[in-house]
Order: C-alpha cells, then structure tokens, then sequence
C-alpha cells in the first residue's frame, strides 16, 4: 500500500484498516510458528504498512492540533 492511498482516507478508514493489518499479521505470524507460511516477505511489507498508517494518523493529529 502506497502513502499516497493511505492519505486519500480518513481517520475511521486508517483506523479501520489498521486494525484489519494487525489481524493479519497475527494470522502470518501463526502461519510462521506451524510452518505454514508460504511468503515470509508479507510479514515485513505488512508491518511497514502499519507503519504507514501509524505515521500518517500522527500526521492528521500534529496537523489539528496545530489549526
């Protein structure tokens, strides 16, 4: 996912997908630990994802609070 979609959302949709990213990197981590796990990259591009959208939303805040 790019910066650029995720700055097209608003906060319930960051929110919303944040919290669909971290159910899914729970789900790769268990794929992991039961040797399961078919693409070992999807951790780290969903994690730096998460990332993404953390940033973003300190952005929107820093920026309220600053109007």
């Amino acid at each position: 996912m790019k910066a650029s979609e995720i700055r097209d959302m608003n906060l319930n949709e960051l929110n919303a997908k944040e919290k669909e990213l971290k159910a899914e990197l729970f789900n790769l981590r268990f794929q992991l630990a039961v040797n399961q796990l078919e693409n070992p990259m999807r951790i780290k591009a969903v994690k730096k994802d998460i990332a993404r959208i953390k940033t973003i939303m300190r952005e929107m805040e820093l920026k309220a609070d600053a109007q």
